[in-house]
């Protein structure tokens, strides 16, 4: 490791962990564990029709997320079905997603699922490796906070990682 903290010596880029993400039969059920932790409710959307995120800060800085099924036969029942309720991923916010993603691969992790979207891009690293997690690694682009909420809820200090390499994270 380097000195400058969030950053790894194999690639050299700021990364933080943006939030947590927990698979949940239903939000409902779940949600009062998370208040009852002292989570605030920021975000609750449905991608597609095919599942529900709800997006929560607990103190300061750090996030969790609920993701239920809402169709069947999605990635999230078969997830649910084969392993139950619980962390389904880790998403790591990248200042410079292709530099992780080839220092990864030189470190032999296996990445998955890159795609680019308007407001981000986004890749996997397979849970088939020594932790058993699944890594989202995602590249935030200027409109990701728009129509969102302000950035000092969405960021590190109101920037995005890359910019606030000076800042906690």
């Amino acid at each position: 490791m380097s000195d400058d903290a969030g950053t790894a010596a194999s690639h050299g880029v700021p990364i933080r962990v943006d939030h947590v993400g927990i698979a949940v039969r239903s939000v409902a059920d779940a949600e009062p564990v998370l208040q009852a932790l002292g989570c605030e409710k920021l975000l609750d959307e449905t991608v597609e029709g095919r599942f529900r995120w709800v997006y929560y800060r607990l103190g300061d800085a750090s996030r969790v997320e609920l993701i239920e099924p809402v169709a069947e036969g999605s990635f999230l029942t078969d997830y649910l079905d084969d392993h139950g309720p619980g962390l389904h991923h880790v998403t790591l916010e990248v200042a410079d997603i292709d530099a992780v993603i080839e220092g990864l691969e030189a470190a032999g992790l296996r990445v998955v699922a890159r795609r680019e979207f308007d407001d981000w891009t986004e890749a996997f690293v397979s849970p088939r490796n020594p932790t058993g997690t699944l890594f989202q690694l995602m590249e935030y682009h200027d409109g990701w906070a728009g129509g969102r909420l302000p950035p000092e809820e969405l960021y590190v200090n109101g920037l995005p990682v890359a910019e606030a390499q000076g800042g906690s994270g």
